[in-house]
């Protein structure tokens, strides 16, 4: 592993553990060359998956745009960082398992509008005013229309416990 600081070749493990439940290896080095401490992160990645854009350009998926998207949905929601990335890591699970080389973007969105659906009706509506490309009030009122009634006893602030 190459230092990020100087560019020396030969970086030191000082210490491993596992974090996502055991999906990825967290490792803190430290350089040969400036003795700078660093951390890196390791995971599992079963295969190269292609998003096709609604336009039909192809592009590399990218696990941080996704985790971009959905912090941008729950911002100020009270949801914590491990839940995103559980959420994130289901997504990337569900995708990498179902054997597909390309995957189209909408498959993506609708995968991530689900796990918000069952989280947080406010992230989820954030997210789909975006993936959906809200241009009006109108389009925000006619989408809340479509969500399902709750009853009062499962109210909790819009959140429900959510395992991805």
């Amino acid at each position: 592993m190459r230092c990020p600081f100087c560019g020396f070749a030969e970086t030191q493990v000082r210490d491993s553990r596992p974090v996502d439940d055991g999906a990825a290896i967290r490792r803190r080095r430290q350089c040969g060359g400036c003795g700078a401490r660093f951390s890196t992160l390791e995971r599992v990645h079963l295969r190269e998956i292609m998003v096709v854009k609604k336009d039909g350009r192809r592009q590399p998926f990218d696990r941080d745009k996704l985790a971009r998207s959905i912090r941008i949905a729950t911002r100020k929601r009270g949801i914590d960082e491990e839940t995103i990335e559980r959420i994130v890591a289901g997504i990337v699970r569900r995708l990498e398992t179902s054997g597909e080389s390309e995957v189209e973007s909408r498959r993506i969105g609708e995968l991530a509008m689900e796990s918000l659906a069952a989280l947080d009706e406010v992230a989820y509506v954030r997210f789909a005013s975006v993936y959906r490309d809200f241009a009006t009030a109108r389009d925000f009122v006619e989408f809340v229309r479509t969500l399902p009634e709750r009853d009062e006893a499962e109210e909790d602030g819009g959140r429900r416990e959510v395992s991805a």
